[in-house]
C-alpha cells in the first residue's frame, strides 16, 4: 500500500521546512509513504527548496493557476504514481501532521472513501468571529447540498481513497474544499469527519485577504454550489416565494373587486402578474438546471471511465 501526501504551494519557502519537519515517513498500514509538492507558479524558489528538503515528487505550474487547480494537479500526479490513498495538507503547517494516521485509518478499514479533518474552529484564536461563523455557514451549505454530515467542510486536511480521487472534478478556481465534498456526496461516497489538531498561525491566510473579500467569495461559492448541484430545489424555493407574493396580490385585487372597488386596485393585478410570471420562470430555470445537472453526472461517469482506462495503461 502506498500513501502519498500532497501539499499545494505558492511561495511557501518561508514555511515549507517547518511543515515538512513534522511530516511522517511512516504511517501504519502503508508500505510506502511519499511526499508530493505542487508548486503553483512560485517565484521564491519553493520548488527548489522542496527538492533540497527531500520531497519525492515536485510538480510545477509555470504560472499561478489557483489552489483548486493545484489540488487537482496533485490528485492526478498521485494517481499516476500509484497512490492507494492520498492525504492533502497545507504548506503553512496549519494542521498537525502527526494526525495523518487518524485520517487514513477509516479509509484503510474500508469505512470511508473520504475523511475530513475537523478543526477546533471555535477555539482557534487567529480566526475572527465572522470567519468562524462563515466556516460554520459553509459547512451547513455543504451538508444541505451533499446530503452528508461534514463538520468542517472548508478544511483542506483530508484523506482520499484512490477510487474517490478518480471521480473528483473541480470547476471553482478559488477553492476545492466545498465542491469536492458535494461531488462525493452526490456520488454516494462515504465521507467521515475526524477531529484533528491545528498549529499556531505562521502567516496570514492567502484565501482570506480581507474580511469583506472573504465574505463575498464565501457567499458566492455557497450560492454557486446550490446552483450547480441543487438547482431544482433552489429555484423552486425562490420561485415559490415570488409565486406566493403574486397570488396574494391577485387575491387582494379579487377581494376589492368583489367589494366594488376594483378600479382603484388595478396596480395589484399588474403586481400579481409580474410576480407570478417571475415565479413560473424560476420554476423553468430550475427544471433546465436539473437537466444540466443530470448531463453533468453523465459526463462525470464518462470522465471516470476514461481516467481509469488511462491509468490502467501506465
Amino acid at each position: 500500500m502506498k500513501l502519498i501526501i500532497q501539499i499545494p504551494c505558492l511561495n511557501e519557502a518561508g514555511t515549507l521546512a517547518i511543515a515538512l519537519a513534522n511530516m511522517p515517513r511512516q504511517v501504519p498500514g502503508f508500505d510506502q509513504v511519499e511526499w508530493l509538492i505542487i508548486d503553483d507558479g512560485s517565484t521564491d524558489g519553493t520548488g527548489e527548496l522542496a527538492r533540497e528538503l527531500g520531497v519525492d515528487h515536485v510538480i510545477r505550474h509555470p504560472v499561478n493557476r489557483g489552489l483548486a487547480t493545484a489540488f487537482m494537479t496533485g490528485l492526478d500526479a498521485c494517481l499516476r504514481r500509484g497512490a492507494d490513498v492520498i492525504v492533502n495538507t497545507d504548506a503553512d503547517n496549519q494542521y498537525e501532521a502527526s494526525d495523518i494516521p487518524k485520517l487514513t485509518a477509516p479509509v484503510l478499514a474500508g469505512e470511508a472513501d473520504m475523511v475530513i479533518g475537523t478543526r477546533p474552529i471555535d477555539q482557534t484564536e487567529h480566526f475572527s468571529w465572522i470567519k468562524k461563523k462563515l466556516q460554520h455557514l459553509g459547512s451547513w451549505a455543504v451538508r444541505m447540498a451533499s446530503k452528508t454530515y461534514v463538520e468542517d467542510a472548508p478544511s483542506g486536511f483530508r484523506a482520499i481513497s484512490r477510487g474517490t480521487a478518480m471521480q473528483l472534478n473541480v470547476f471553482n478556481a478559488y477553492t476545492y474544499t466545498l465542491e469536492t465534498i458535494i461531488q462525493a456526496g452526490q456520488s454516494n461516497l462515504r465521507i467521515v469527519s475526524v477531529p484533528v489538531r491545528t498549529n499556531p498561525d505562521l502567516r496570514p491566510s492567502r484565501l482570506v485577504k480581507s474580511i469583506p473579500s472573504y465574505v463575498k467569495r464565501s457567499l458566492l461559492t455557497i450560492i454557486r454550489v446550490f446552483v450547480i448541484y441543487r438547482p431544482l430545489a433552489l429555484f423552486v424555493y425562490i420561485g415559490s416565494v415570488f409565486l406566493a407574493i403574486g397570488v396574494i396580490a391577485g387575491l387582494r385585487f379579487v377581494y376589492h373587486y368583489l367589494q366594488g372597488a376594483g378600479d382603484g386596485h388595478v396596480q395589484s393585478v399588474i403586481f400579481a402578474s409580474l410576480f407570478i410570471t417571475l415565479g413560473v420562470l424560476l420554476y423553468m430555470m430550475g427544471l433546465i438546471g436539473d437537466l444540466i445537472a443530470t448531463n453533468r453526472k453523465l459526463l462525470e461517469r464518462i470522465s471516470l471511465q476514461m481516467r481509469r482506462l488511462d491509468l490502467s495503461q501506465k
